[in-house]
């Protein structure tokens, strides 16, 4: 396999040019090379007539060329290149862009299979940009791949012909011929070739089923074994009967059986001789913090430390007056470390986390820098983890040497998802909402209804309460930013001139934005116009009403999240999604938002129509994205190869027998750059 793990610019034709372009997809060597899978295939096998050809649609047609248009140069860098073709019932112009090369291949009297989106006029058709291969060729299915600058379909297609020429000379195979037999596998050497380049579509869906297939059980083995590794190592072994009644009895409410049966879980692990790698997962407002609070009681009892980092500095103050309210009492001792402590307060603090003085140490970022120090750090628990980059997070961990590890996440992740992000980890899930709590009203409206839905905020705002307005932020630039406070400065001085207006955005320091919520926690603000800054964390009870602009522009997960920072309190609350797009996709999502409240549910069906890959926006997990496998319709597959994954490491824990050595590498290889959960 020597010559498939060179660089890529080795292949013929490629040179240094194109492998930089190759580069930009991720692909080094021809190996990467065979695994950019097409996203999707032109079948020319099935053309239709021109006269069958239907306007707006792309269309598959077998036409002959007729003449060849002399070429019309509009504007420096933009040229036309026109063909005029036809078959046995009728005429067609043949329309191309900026690629002389295409049409300067076309040779008048000679038959083409193309491929291209139908324009003109009832008169004179026209197809545009085709994609075009000789109609005489054998390989009628046609691969689609992502492309990038320097690359198109037909030189990645050559490419990819000289890839294969190396893998038939340097055939390989890491599945076990029993697996191969028991699972209906197609052979690699015959499933590389067929993903490519399928003589069938039946074929090229059973090549797709082999790799996808590989994909998911390379990754549970990988996760398997780092999850042994990880639990190998002792921990802090706490004592199970350890009597945490007190913390009950402290609560101003009764827990709710999920909160309950979570805090039992984390207990247990806790007491155990392994560390705990525990996903605490809950929807918004569901009483996450009231059972990391529990685990931290029950660490302190034990005369051990805790830590709780947050993604940001107002969720971590948040936190840190939160959990200060529920464990202060009890005689626990907690300290808040952010960016913005003072450099006294901050020496203080690190002294006191150092003698093991302050048992709960609550924070951003901060707290895992070099000269904070703790004593007997046993429980580490991140709020919002992937919201952390991997190096953070082991950073924090590598301060206790192997201490337990919690995770919260008010994100809702279909368990499906879960078990792949967090494959590592037990699960425990908040599925229940604490008592008094009201399920938030959610409107869809379109523009023309905006001074009713200003009307009834001031209604709202009247009565003594409080209200977001979200302006979305693809990227928070100069442009969005002026956009977003230009409609603040306008509803100061028009719409809301009577109440007290804020503007909160990802461009303030943390100092600014403490600022800002600070003031509207202390209704010193009525109305706040935010950004998808507020998404995480902020508790004010007394806001009840949330207008989010271009709603269309969000995920159905993030309007969710955003939607929790309403209804946390005794009041009735309710969510306006307003959007001008109105599209049959939108209107099917904001009616979903408007039909439940059920943040499990909306996470699957923001998973179905966005893919795992783009589920949070920027991976940041340190698990390898997946490529072939898709969650959304391989379920049965991910079960089958979860099931064998057990099977083979019951027998072989490391993958050292002969028969599971090509697949122990294979497992490497996809780990290799995987960050935290790598192995070696």
């Amino acid at each position: 396999m020597n010559e498939l793990f060179k660089s890529v610019s080795k292949l013929k034709g490629v040179g240094e040019k194109r492998s930089l372009a190759y580069g930009k997809l991720g692909i080094s060597t021809p190996y990467d090379l065979l695994y950019h899978l097409p996203r999707n295939y032109i079948d020319y096998s099935a053309p239709v007539t021109v006269s069958e050809a239907p306007f707006g649609e792309t269309a598959v047609l077998k036409l002959t060329i007729r003449s060849k248009l002399p070429p019309q140069y509009i504007r420096k860098g933009f040229s036309i290149y026109k063909a005029a073709a036809y078959d046995e019932t009728g005429d067609i112009m043949v329309t191309f862009y900026n690629v002389s090369y295409i049409f300067d291949s076309l040779v008048c009297g000679r038959e083409y299979c193309m491929s291209g989106r139908i324009g003109g006029n009832m008169v004179k058709k026209e197809m545009l940009s085709p994609h075009v291969i000789p109609a005489e060729d054998e390989n009628l299915i046609r691969p689609v791949y992502r492309l990038t600058t320097g690359l198109t379909l037909n030189r990645v297609a050559a490419d990819m012909q000289s890839a294969l020429k190396i893998f038939r000379n340097e055939p390989f195979e890491w599945m076990p011929e029993s697996i191969l037999t028991e699972h209906r596998l197609m052979r690699l050497t015959e499933a590389l070739p067929e993903i490519h380049f399928p003589s069938s579509m039946e074929n090229a869906l059973a090549a797709r089923r082999r790799l996808a297939f590989d994909e998911l059980l390379e990754l549970q083995l990988g996760l398997a074994m780092y999850r042994k590794k990880s639990r190998s190592d002792c921990a802090y072994k706490m004592e199970e009967n350890t009597d945490i009644s007190p913390f009950f009895h402290n609560l101003p409410f009764e827990m709710t059986g999920s909160q309950k049966k979570a805090v039992r879980e984390i207990c247990l692990d806790l007491s155990k001789g392994v560390p705990m790698n525990r996903l605490l997962q809950g929807d918004v407002g569901s009483g996450k913090t009231a059972v990391a609070a529990a685990a931290c009681c029950f660490t302190a009892k034990n005369g051990l430390q805790s830590a709780l980092m947050a993604p940001t500095e107002i969720l971590a103050v948040q936190h840190y007056n939160t959990l200060s309210r529920m464990l202060s009492p009890l005689g626990i001792k907690i300290g808040l470390l952010t960016g913005s402590v003072k450099a006294k307060e901050r020496r203080e603090i690190i002294a006191a986390v150092s003698s093991g003085e302050i048992q709960l140490l609550v924070g951003t970022h901060a707290i895992f820098q070099k000269d904070v120090e703790f004593s007997s750090l046993a429980l580490v628990i991140t709020d919002e983890q992937h919201r952390f980059g991997v190096a953070q997070r082991s950073m924090l961990a590598e301060k206790g040497g192997t201490p337990h590890k919690l995770i919260m996440s008010a994100t809702p992740i279909p368990r499906t998802l879960a078990l792949i992000i967090y494959g590592d980890l037990d699960i425990s899930v908040l599925n229940e909402l604490p008592g008094g709590r009201q399920p938030v009203e959610t409107y869809a409206v379109t523009g023309k209804l905006r001074e009713r839905a200003y009307n009834f905020i001031r209604q709202q705002l009247s009565e003594g309460r409080q209200a977001y307005i979200v302006c979305p932020m693809i990227e928070e630039n100069a442009q969005e930013l002026q956009a977003a406070s230009a409609y603040a400065e306008n509803i100061k001085s028009t719409a809301f001139a009577d109440f007290r207006v804020g503007l909160l955005h990802g461009k303030l320091s943390s100092k600014e934005k403490d600022a800002v919520m600070d003031s509207f926690q202390k209704h010193e603000l009525d109305l706040l116009v935010c950004t998808t800054v507020v998404e995480v964390g902020i508790d004010v009870p007394n806001a009840t009403v949330m207008l989010i602009e271009n709603s269309d522009r969000f995920g159905l997960s993030q309007l969710h999240q955003l939607r929790g920072r309403v209804g946390r309190g005794k009041f009735r609350s309710y969510c306006i999604l307003m959007t001008d797009r109105v599209t049959e996709e939108s209107k099917q999502r904001l009616k979903l938002m408007s039909s439940t409240t059920d943040g499990f549910k909306i996470a699957q069906e923001d998973l179905k129509m966005r893919g795992p890959g783009d589920f949070f926006g920027e991976r940041q997990h340190g698990l390898p994205p997946l490529k072939i496998a898709d969650l959304t319709r391989d379920m049965s597959l991910f079960e089958e190869t979860q099931l064998l994954a057990r099977e083979i490491l019951s027998r072989d824990p490391e993958l050292m027998l002969p028969e599971y050595r090509p697949l122990r590498l294979e497992v490497l290889r996809l780990f290799a750059k995987a960050g935290e959960n790598g192995m070696n």
